[in-house]
């Protein structure tokens, strides 16, 4: 019996350190793409290299609109690049905004590794500081998707954008991580992402879209931070969607240009 349990502790401590040594593996699949790869896209856009580091500069598309309103500043999910994130951008132009889409460290034609949620952090902000060289801040708005949502929640509560959206947020990244390998302890979760605490500091109105059949972020994360946060969060229900959320949705793309208009 004892051998057994000393079987079953030797197997489950080598899947922790497994787990914790591949962390940005498992939470950032990154897609690359060559320095040279030209992006082909019908809309105006400028391409961007925003220095983050010493040799590591992060790439960026800025889409835009005709008679511009501001900026919608994009942090997008952590599957694919700008290669195909790109085909977002015409749902927000036609609603007359411009639109900065940023890939993370070792996504796309970005340099660098992602090594740490600080570091992470780090490298949205000194890119939101760059955009907003171009642009007044009270034109414009922060908008996270799947992973994401909790840096701009991070983003918006260090600053004053015109607004906040999101979706298919977290209450906070753990509670996702719980739902797949609740097995692992807190201590060695090195990305916490804790939304619901970035919230408390945000003053900006915050629009929260989420689908009932999302089974990557379950809607139960949105109600419980609409909950924690019912003055300060409009939760619009995407009744029978799943986690991708874009312009295809009727009830979607309706209420963003009620927000935007």
């Amino acid at each position: 019996m004892i051998a057994l349990i000393s079987f079953f502790t030797v197997i489950y401590l080598l899947i922790v350190t497994l787990l914790y040594f591949n962390q940005e593996k498992l939470i950032f699949p990154a897609t690359k793409l060559s320095k040279q790869y030209e992006f082909n896209y019908g809309s105006t856009f400028e391409e961007l290299y925003i220095p983050v580091e010493e040799d590591v500069k992060l790439n960026g598309l800025l889409f835009k609109a005709e008679n511009s309103k501001g900026l919608i500043f994009y942090l997008h999910g952590n599957g694919g690049c700008l290669d195909t994130w790109g085909d977002i951008a015409a749902t927000y132009t036609d609603l007359g905004y411009d639109i900065f889409i940023l890939d993370y460290r070792g996504y796309g034609k970005s340099g660098g590794n992602i090594e740490s949620e600080n570091q992470f952090f780090e490298d949205v902000k000194k890119s939101y500081a760059e955009l907003l060289k171009r642009y007044t801040e009270d034109n414009v708005i922060i908008m996270g998707y799947s992973i994401g949502t909790g840096s701009a929640a991070m983003l918006s509560s260090l600053n004053n954008p015109k607004l906040l959206i999101l979706k298919a947020p977290y209450y906070n990244l753990s509670n996702v991580i719980d739902g797949r390998v609740p097995f692992m302890p807190e201590f060695l979760r090195k990305y916490k992402f804790e939304t619901h605490k970035f919230l408390e500091n945000v003053n900006c109105p915050v629009y929260v879209f989420h689908g009932t059949k999302d089974k990557i972020i379950p809607y139960s994360n949105s109600e419980k931070l609409k909950e924690e946060f019912p003055d300060k969060i409009e939760l619009t229900t995407l009744k029978c969607t799943d986690h991708l959320i874009n312009g295809n949705i009727k009830a979607y793309r309706e209420k963003l240009a009620e927000i935007l208009d």
